[in-house]
């Protein structure tokens, strides 16, 4: 039942645990705040940029698609029904969690934070509450069916630990500036 669980949800979070990833290795470009400031501090920050968060969504709708030619083979393999990906929900998923990520760029910026700097909880979910938002915009049936009760409890106990995790190996790495 737990691996069950822990399997649906981990499965389920793939579009969006991924386009933040792919947006910091395909980032660069054009800000999205064009550089405009709000009260003398940037609204997003240089971190924010178009051609990331472009390339992170199509990156999440991208494997979401994958995802979907190889459900039959991991679902087998594993024992556990995993649900497939309606486009909608692909792009839910992988659009929310790049728009998740930048409203909490917002806050940060509001908040006195500089770029990279740690804000816990925040650096761990934002990207979760945005991907959960669009999802059961975009496709609300899907949403409703799959994100039961139990799946959302395990993505938010989860997800803070991947995250910690991923983010550490990043640092090691030498792809980001903080391990954090």
């Amino acid at each position: 039942m737990v691996f069950d669980l822990v399997a649906v949800a981990f499965w389920v979070m793939l579009p969006a645990y991924v386009p933040n990833n792919i947006a910091v290795l395909a980032g660069g470009g054009a800000p999205i705040d064009g550089g405009r400031t709000m009260g003398g501090r940037r609204l997003l920050g240089d971190g924010k940029t178009w051609r990331g968060t472009a390339v992170g969504t199509l990156g999440g709708v991208a494997l979401a698609q994958l995802l979907n030619y190889v459900e039959p083979v991991v679902a087998d393999a594993i024992g556990v029904p995993v649900p497939a990906f309606p486009l909608a929900a692909a792009v839910g998923l992988a659009l929310g969690a790049m728009l998740g990520d930048v409203g909490a760029s917002f806050v940060k910026r509001r908040t006195g934070r500089k770029r990279g700097a740690a804000f816990p909880v925040v650096d761990q979910l934002d990207f979760v509450v945005g991907a959960l938002a669009c999802a059961a915009l975009f496709a609300p049936g899907w949403f409703l069916a799959t994100f039961t009760l139990p799946v959302v409890a395990v993505v938010v106990v989860l997800t803070p630990v991947l995250h910690v995790a991923t983010n550490g190996i990043a640092y090691v790495l030498g792809l980001k500036d903080e391990p954090y």
